[in-house]
């Protein structure tokens, strides 16, 4: 354990002006170590691209076989509200910047078989409230 750094390159760099992003395949080279951690690589980035860790997402990371090489993807937003408009949920549910609303299983089911009943827009105020 004496050499403990991680070693973070970037390939496949591309600027993605529709989704207002910078996207690129990163490498993490971490020999004699475990698996670098997601927060460890977005600080390293956000460093390398002049902005801040909060709008780096770090997706889909995985480990060469025999270890010392890990490859994902990374995505470095122009700024907050852009992350939050176009990430996906689960990733930003990751980062802790979404909640789901929790709706029993038995509540889905019940609303699915009154809105069976019904026909066209009627099914919409099924949804929202109690049935008449």
């Amino acid at each position: 354990m004496a050499d403990v750094t991680a070693t973070i390159r970037t390939r496949k760099f591309m600027t993605n002006r529709l989704l207002a992003r910078r996207q690129m395949v990163v490498d993490v080279l971490h020999p004699g170590r475990a698996t670098v951690p997601k927060k460890e690589i977005s600080e390293k980035l956000a460093k390398m691209y002049k902005t801040t860790p909060d709008v780096v997402a770090c997706f889909g990371f995985r480990t060469h076989f025999g270890g010392g090489k890990t490859t994902g993807f990374a995505l470095v937003y122009d700024n907050m509200d852009l992350l939050k408009k176009f990430e996906p949920k689960h990733r930003l549910a990751t980062k802790g910047l979404y909640e789901k609303k929790k709706v029993s299983r038995k509540q889905r089911k019940e609303r699915k078989n009154r809105m069976k009943k019904v026909r066209g827009t009627k099914k919409a105020k099924i949804g929202t409230g109690k049935k008449k």
